[in-house]
């Protein structure tokens, strides 16, 4: 995870007015509930279903502590790949375009008519933080970042697959080694060319879409996310967009760490919008002065544990059951009348 404390460049803070694409499920994102979206089939594809298809694969927020790291897909067809994505419309590495920008694509793709909305499927896994953490922080069997990362993009791909969508060549920014992970994927879809590499996003133009609907799907969460905090009766909502409050949620940003700190509960923290497994959290949280100190006893410590048998006496002699008399401890002793 990105937690280095580097400069965050300023593409990376939501535009101002984003654009509140169909993948924004509202109820979900308040929930911290995990969710996929897909786009219907475009008309090119769906007359069509034999027309060969490329597909892109790439994500948005893996770095940050407060929203949910999306997965964004882009699927079309191969002879439209470059003419369409890259050199009609400018389909770049969502970080490099400006935020009104990307937003602008990702409205083009969502609205009827449109060349981009006739010929491209899209898609979104929208991974909330709550569930991030959730399995990050799990007792045993850790469930890390990159492994939810894997199961996002393989499960991404194969719902595409399961509408019969004729994909003959996947492209994706990798997560790691690209070596490995491109094994991982060859081996679930073993007929189909895949390539895994570093800056997709520049480099294949249906990941750039990929990525615009990632990061365009993550900046309108945010965005749901923050209004959330505001009081309904200060008339402010409509003009305090996220990037005047928290801004893009990364650890070294100063407009999110000073938002954590101010908006800290001292018993549960903050809510299902931060990642709670993230040590920007876990440092922030364990040495705040106001936070409310709660000591969990061990979970084996013979000291502190009982059984639940310690609270129980005898019936018929009100002394506490003997440790000695096993079969009754097992299995129980007569009911007396008096019971009854």
């Amino acid at each position: 995870m990105d937690e280095t404390g580097g400069q965050i460049d300023e593409q990376e803070t939501p535009a101002e007015h984003v654009f509140i694409a169909p993948s924004i499920h509202v109820d979900h994102i308040l929930a911290g509930s995990s969710y996929t979206h897909h786009s219907a089939l475009p008309d090119v594809i769906a007359k069509d279903m034999d027309t060969e298809c490329v597909l892109g694969v790439d994500e948005a927020g893996r770095g940050p502590v407060l929203g949910p790291m999306v997965y964004g897909l882009c699927y079309l067809p191969l002879t439209d790949h470059r003419s369409l994505l890259a050199e009609k419309h400018h389909f770049d590495d969502s970080k490099a375009l400006k935020p009104a920008f990307r937003s602008s694509l990702m409205e083009t793709l969502c609205t009827p008519g449109s060349d981009l909305y006739n010929s491209c499927g899209w898609a979104t896994r929208v991974m909330s933080a709550r569930d991030i953490s959730s399995g990050m922080l799990r007792p045993a069997g850790i469930y890390n970042l990159n492994a939810q990362a894997m199961d996002a993009t393989i499960g991404l791909i194969k719902e595409v697959f399961g509408k019969r969508v004729n994909v003959k060549e996947i492209y994706i920014d990798t997560i790691g080694k690209e070596s490995v992970y491109q094994k991982k994927l060859e081996k679930v879809f073993p007929t189909t060319k895949i390539k895994v590499a570093k800056k997709a996003d520049s480099l294949y133009p249906c990941v750039s879409a990929a990525s615009v609907c990632a990061k365009v799907t993550r900046d309108a969460a945010l965005e749901v996310c923050y209004q959330s905090y505001i009081p309904e009766n200060t008339g402010n909502a409509e003009h305090q967009p996220v990037a005047q409050g928290w801004g893009s949620g990364y650890p070294s940003d100063a407009r999110s760490i000073t938002w954590l700190k101010e908006n800290m509960d001292p018993l549960f923290g903050w809510g299902s919008e931060c990642r709670f497994s993230w040590g920007t959290a876990k440092d922030m949280f364990e040495t705040g002065k106001a936070v409310t100190k709660v000591e969990w006893p061990a979970a084996n410590d013979d000291e502190q544990g009982m059984r639940m048998t310690d609270f129980f006496v005898d019936a018929t002699t009100g002394d506490d059951v003997e440790e000695h008399d096993e079969l009754a401890n097992w299995f129980g002793r007569p009911v007396s009348e008096q019971v009854f």
